[in-house]
């Protein structure tokens, strides 16, 4: 069966609950866990952009301040996987990458993991609102040989 189950979260109670999920999963089946956090990549013509233009003292120390704050809640969000692990027994690895496309950075991690079990919530959303914000969930599935446990 399944021996190693990535587990992404956007730090959303969703994907708590998912969390709580995948590490019952993962002692029912003495699998182990990694938990993956991807901090979006800045890009030109984000906000620092406007405030300040170029790579002025103010920009860097802006980005580092934004960077800083990323890493942060990617410690804060990945430290309720390794609670969750440290508690049931179970082997667990965390990690966040800097990515432009969730999606692809979580495929990423798992093909270089080798995992064998994708597990992730999904906040099903619906019509426009699904249409226009895109589903992270949903290009993961779309997109992957490695069999994907959408939890809602």
């Amino acid at each position: 069966m399944y021996k190693h189950i990535l587990v992404p979260t956007d730090g959303s109670e969703l994907s708590e609950k998912a969390i709580k999920s995948a590490v019952s999963l993962a002692k029912a089946l003495n699998a182990r866990l990694t938990g993956l956090f991807v901090i979006p990549k800045p890009s030109p013509g984000d906000i620092w952009d406007v405030w300040t233009p170029g790579d002025s003292d103010d920009a860097k120390k802006f980005r580092t301040k934004f960077e800083e704050s990323f890493r942060c809640a990617a410690e804060r969000h990945l430290s309720v996987i390794k609670q969750a692990a440290q508690e049931a027994g179970i082997t667990c690895e965390c990690l966040f990458v800097t990515g432009d496309l969730p999606s692809e950075d979580i495929l990423k991690a798992a093909e270089d993991r080798g995992c064998d079990l994708i597990m992730m919530a999904s906040h099903g959303r619906t019509g426009i609102k699904g249409t226009l914000l895109g589903s992270v969930t949903m290009k993961v599935l779309g997109n992957t040989k490695i069999p994907v446990l959408v939890h809602r």
